[in-house]
């Protein structure tokens, strides 16, 4: 089995299971199995975007976006 080095890890690892997702926003309704990855989609509301490219300055609201956007600097 898997181990885990937080109880809250393993109740959001138990989430996966059980389908509960209990962080729903109050813009759109989504639901997220861990808080953090609700605070991270608030941003498409809020427009925060503080992942900002070193390259050219765009700003991207996912770190993940923004490693992707990278690419095309980098090859």
């Amino acid at each position: 089995g898997k181990t885990f080095n937080h109880v809250s890890n393993f109740i959001a690892h138990q989430r996966i299971h059980t389908g509960e997702k209990p962080h729903r926003c109050g813009e759109c309704g989504k639901s997220f199995v861990a808080s953090l990855a609700l605070i991270r989609h608030q941003c498409v509301h809020t427009r925060q975007s503080p992942y900002r490219c070193p390259h050219c300055g765009k700003s991207f609201c996912k770190g993940s976006v923004l490693d992707g956007h990278l690419r095309i600097h980098t090859g």
